[in-house]
């Protein structure tokens, strides 16, 4: 963040001087001249002020991405309240609420205003304050937890024009984009994890525009900064724990090896060797890393910690990981075990587990929303069941991102590894019925129909009567009259298959209006 003075700064919507009233009405007029395609300070109305250069760049994001400015369609809920609070409750900032906290009362500002904290989707996580205007802003704009204050879901607002434009910044009254959160004047600044440098979330004041403060804003750039300290804190005294436990793994048996944490820092090199070694991220779990100079590296994980010794490839072993073995194809009811041990889980982290296993390599929140809900999910409510989905198997899910860590069994994949391979009777006899059948995963019944449509083609024009048999026994093939009438043709005369190929294909052909012959 820029270190101009904040009374000077186009990031401040008011300052001591000004008449909230009348600086209200001035905003609305120059809104108005916005939604109307009006252009503002032409010399038909020499009156209207210009708007700050970041409010009118959010007003151009909001308008670009379709946020209607009547606020007709609000600001939509993404996850429900105990999602919200579950997803708060695992947030890196909960547990320094106590501080936030603190700071606000010390500036007398909570006194008038909601304190708010987002995540970096700007989904609404934690809102204290007085229960009259905690009702009053979700009765006016669907301010509550669970709800997503990004700029394309609510337009310009403090929450997701600071994420948008990477800065703290004040809006105030008709500095919304959204006709009915002008009543409202809100503050807020970014929260950065100093480890990765990555957006964390939003500190925000809210309230009555009337009560707008020009300190408001200098008070959450503070907050926020003694949050980022207090991480960086954190962060120093993880690095020296991880350090004194570690550092026997870097004895002169593993010369030229370092420990690395996940997001690519070097906490020891005693061979000066990795210095200058500009490390990406490392995969959770570890795995071979390609370095810039081409040289291939092994990044080896250490218990649970985020931590790696990082070494040049050497093909040493690596710890054993549990084996997550699925169950997912046919009628019966999907099945997940762990070093054989059955685990229940919901059918919802069955379709996740399933889709980590179909891909090669790591998603993200984003297309796993896409792939379990299509255009009606958002990735918030994914973060929470990956939140629980990780309690349940936290040595088989990477400790962060989307993806398996360990080695993963399924009767899924050795069906496809034997159509693959040419071994359609195998595969056959080894296909229950269609993966999931009651998923409505759109990435799902992708994958669904595609493995249905490839088993039925490899063995109705494999001709071999054993496959027929096995894929018209399934749940896939049962109504299969092509496949019937071929495992007709394909038997011998004495088989005892003969007889019930001979009464389906006659009952399918008088369901589908056919005539018999």
């Amino acid at each position: 963040m820029e270190a101009e003075p904040l009374s000077l700064s186009p990031w401040v919507a008011v300052d001591v001087d000004t008449v909230p009233s009348k600086r209200a009405r001035e905003l609305r007029d120059a809104w108005e001249d916005f939604v109307d395609d009006r252009r503002q300070g032409d010399e038909d109305d020499p009156g209207t002020p210009d708007v700050r250069p970041p409010i009118a760049d959010s007003w151009r994001r909001s308008r670009e991405a379709g946020v209607d400015p009547t606020g007709r369609l609000r600001a939509r809920s993404v996850c429900e309240l105990t999602g919200a609070r579950e997803l708060w409750d695992e947030h890196p900032l909960r547990r320094t609420s106590p501080l936030i906290e603190q700071c606000m009362a010390e500036t007398l500002l909570d006194a008038d205003n909601l304190l708010v904290l987002s995540d970096a989707d700007g989904v609404l996580l934690h809102i204290s304050g007085e229960t009259r205007l905690r009702n009053r802003a979700a009765d006016d704009m669907n301010f509550v937890e669970g709800a997503l204050w990004s700029e394309p879901s609510a337009g310009t607002n403090a929450i997701g024009t600071a994420m948008a434009a990477s800065h703290a910044v004040q809006v105030f009254a008709a500095e919304h984009f959204a006709e009915p959160v002008q009543r409202w004047t809100c503050s807020a600044a970014p929260v950065l994890d100093p480890d990765s440098g990555k957006l964390l979330g939003i500190i925000d004041l809210t309230g009555d525009f009337s009560v707008v403060n020009p300190l408001s804003l200098a008070v959450v750039v503070a907050t926020a900064r003694a949050v980022e300290e207090v991480l960086r804190g954190e962060l120093r005294e993880r690095d020296d724990r991880l350090r004194t436990r570690y550092a026997e793994l870097l004895g002169p048996a593993s010369a030229g090896a370092a420990l690395v944490t996940g997001t690519g820092r070097i906490l020891l090199d005693p061979g000066q060797r990795w210095t200058r070694v500009a490390l990406n991220a490392i995969p959770a779990g570890g795995g071979l890393l390609a370095l810039p100079s081409g040289v291939e590296a092994i990044a080896e994980p250490i218990a649970e910690e985020d931590v790696y010794v990082v070494r040049p490839n050497r093909r040493s072993s690596r710890p054993a990981r549990p084996r997550l073995e699925l169950r997912v194809l046919g009628e019966e009811p999907p099945e997940v075990r762990l070093d054989g041990e059955l685990v229940h889980v919901r059918p919802r982290h069955v379709e996740m587990l399933t889709i980590l296993a179909l891909h090669r390599g790591r998603v993200n929140a984003d297309i796993m929303c896409a792939e379990l809900y299509g255009d009606d999910g958002h990735p918030a409510s994914v973060r929470v069941e990956m939140s629980r989905l990780r309690r349940l198997l936290p040595d088989v899910l990477e400790s962060e991102g989307y993806g398996l860590a360990g080695p993963v069994g399924s009767d899924m994949r050795r069906v496809r590894m034997l159509l693959d391979r040419g071994a359609v009777r195998v595969a056959a006899e080894e296909y229950p019925g269609p993966l999931l059948p009651g998923s409505e995963s759109p990435f799902i019944e992708s994958a669904r129909d595609e493995l249905d449509g490839w088993m039925r083609q490899a063995v109705v024009t494999s001709g071999d009567p054993d496959a027929l048999w096995a894929w018209v026994r399934s749940s896939s093939g049962a109504d299969d009259l092509l496949a019937w009438q071929r495992l007709l043709a394909a038997v011998d005369y004495a088989d005892p298959r003969r007889s019930l190929a001979v009464s389906r294909t006659r009952t399918l052909r008088q369901e589908l209006g056919l005539q018999a012959h």
